[in-house]
């Protein structure tokens, strides 16, 4: 029985789903990211420290527990994976080479309200960057590029990356002259749940603010743009602070190295703010073209102080693809399929059952080519074999006789074959995914 939250793939989904994560791994690796796995679980005061989650965590439990056990109640399942990231650089930081370039491909829990495209099992693809002491901006720069490329190499509707800047929202708060600037992002940050007029009354509620200050707030939350003209019309409302500018200044470079290098990737989109309270500068969210109403499928950002060991700091950046979450709202939609339902190219049919052990010699010499080949099950009527392969949507039957036949179902084409030189097309070899 299905329980809610807890996605299981049907074998072509699961392909799909392998496909993606096969390119966007490959596109992690042409960037220079090291693979990483971390564990699944994490301290639960580690968890707790990063942002509202405290009623998402998972804890970890034995059904039977040991008194002497002390950490029985104080592990939870990571709900991202940035957090045991940041906890495994602190204490491998001898053993690492910076800036370190990792990512990681890894399943996350969350116990949220399972809706379409959310779910409380879920698999994750990060890239981070850290380094001792300073990480260079530029890295701020390269991760829409990299999200950019995974992502455009696969048939998905096209993602739009939304970037802002948390140094732009809270030194226009303080210019503003509200001090709250935490209370105002975690507000502003949920626009789109519950629209304008209600976070302008709890901006009033519960971070202090005027009817005027709510409003400006309000208008710096609507700017949005695809080149640098956020710039002016942010200083168009007239407020000024030292963080302010740096953060304009920084998102500008965002904006501007992705419109060199991918036009139309990147828009600035002030309301944006990331739940999250371990970030600190760069935010990033982005929509699935025609699925925007279900929110982002990848976010991230810069963190300056999550990784420290109180001495010594290891400021980062990060994001995330939400892999189950695009998969989900595809699936949900029928917008994905695969041609056939398993990896098999080549069926090879078995005469007689006494002939079964020169098919699998025909199938191992497919095989050892890279040809995904498999015997038939049973020796029944070639017609039978043949619609069995049907089913699967396997392309080709082989005969073996004097000489050997191989078969396309879908023309009927038939010909001589020997299995140490035919190969099929290169679009026949595996399942091909089509949006």
């Amino acid at each position: 029985m299905p329980i809610s939250g807890f996605p299981e793939w049907m074998p072509p989904q699961r392909m799909i789903e392998q496909r993606m994560l096969d390119r966007i791994r490959t596109t992690f690796e042409l960037y220079g990211y090291a693979p990483l796995e971390t564990r699944s679980v994490e301290p639960l005061d580690t968890l707790l420290s990063k942002g509202e989650t405290s009623k998402e965590v998972y804890l970890l439990r034995r059904l039977q527990a040991d008194e002497n056990a002390k950490d029985d109640d104080s592990l939870g399942l990571h709900f991202d994976l940035t957090v045991p990231f940041a906890r495994f650089v602190v204490e491998n930081a001898g053993k690492l080479q910076f800036p370190f370039k990792r990512y990681q491909m890894q399943k996350v829990w969350r116990g949220e309200r399972p809706q379409e495209g959310r779910y409380r099992e879920f698999l994750q693809a990060d890239i981070d960057v850290v380094n001792r002491g300073e990480l260079p901006f530029h890295y701020d720069c390269e991760m829409p590029l990299v999200i950019g490329d995974a992502l455009g190499g696969l048939p998905i509707p096209r993602v739009r990356i939304q970037v802002n800047n948390r140094k732009v929202c809270e030194g226009f708060y303080r210019g503003l002259g509200l001090g709250d600037t935490a209370q105002v992002l975690r507000t502003v940050d949920k626009l789109d749940k519950i629209g304008p007029a209600r976070v302008a009354d709890q901006l009033v509620e519960t971070a202090g603010a005027t009817r005027a200050q709510a409003d400006a707030c309000l208008e710096l939350a609507a700017i949005s743009a695809e080149d640098g003209s956020f710039v002016d019309a942010v200083r168009k409302l007239g407020v000024t602070d030292p963080l302010l500018e740096e953060g304009l200044g920084e998102l500008l470079r965002v904006v501007e190295t992705a419109r060199e290098h991918a036009p139309g990737l990147v828009v600035a989109e002030l309301k944006i703010a990331r739940g999250l309270d371990y970030y600190t500068g760069t935010v990033y969210e982005t929509m699935l073209e025609g699925y925007e109403r279900f929110g982002s499928v990848t976010s991230g950002g810069r963190y300056d102080s999550l990784a420290s060991t109180g001495k010594e700091t290891f400021p980062g950046v990060g994001i995330s693809i939400g892999v189950t979450r695009i998969l989900g709202l595809l699936f949900g939609h029928n917008a994905l399929n695969i041609s056939r339902s398993v990896p098999t190219c080549v069926l090879v049919a078995v005469p007689a059952e006494e002939q079964r052990t020169a098919c699998d010699r025909i199938a191992g010499a497919l095989r050892r080519r890279g040809i995904p080949a498999e015997v038939a099950p049973t020796a029944a009527k070639f017609g039978k074999q043949i619609q069995y392969a049907d089913r699967r949507g396997i392309p080709y039957v082989w005969f073996p006789g004097e000489p050997d036949t191989v078969k396309d179902i879908r023309s009927g084409d038939q010909t001589e074959a020997d299995a140490a030189l035919w190969s099929p097309p290169a679009g026949d070899l595996q399942p091909t995914i089509a949006g």
